[in-house]
């Protein structure tokens, strides 16, 4: 019986999907876009350009666009949060992004390693 209903739950699901799709269709916004990326794509091929090469373009056209897609494009990642530990034994503060920290490690042979992470700040 569970086949059945998982049957008749992604036929209604297709049915609705399918007229979400026609509405979509139907709209002149849309259309546009469609009209305009074809369009885009055909200079591309006509002249024989990457999709990297045009963002180049725009980027020299209009430099504000070059921070949040360059970084996309370059495939860089974001960096780790700043983790502060604060010893209540010294009052010494560590900042770190990483776990692998000289001190942290010498905390973490003393006092223990989850004596050491309760005494991360937030």
């Amino acid at each position: 019986m569970a086949k059945i209903n998982d049957y008749y739950q992604k036929k209604q699901l297709m049915e609705k999907l399918a007229a979400e799709l026609e509405k979509l269709e139907k709209d002149q916004a849309l259309k546009s876009e469609l009209e305009f990326e074809d369009k885009v794509r055909g200079l591309m091929k006509e002249y024989n350009k990457s999709p990297k090469d045009v963002l180049q373009i725009l980027v020299a056209i209009d430099p504000s666009i070059a921070g949040v897609k360059a970084d996309v494009a370059s495939g860089t990642r974001a960096k780790r949060p700043m983790k502060t530990y604060t010893n209540p034994h010294t009052g010494e503060v560590v900042k770190t992004r990483g776990g692998n920290h000289k001190t942290l490690n010498e905390w973490r042979e003393k006092y223990g390693k989850d004596a050491v992470q309760s005494w991360q700040q937030d």
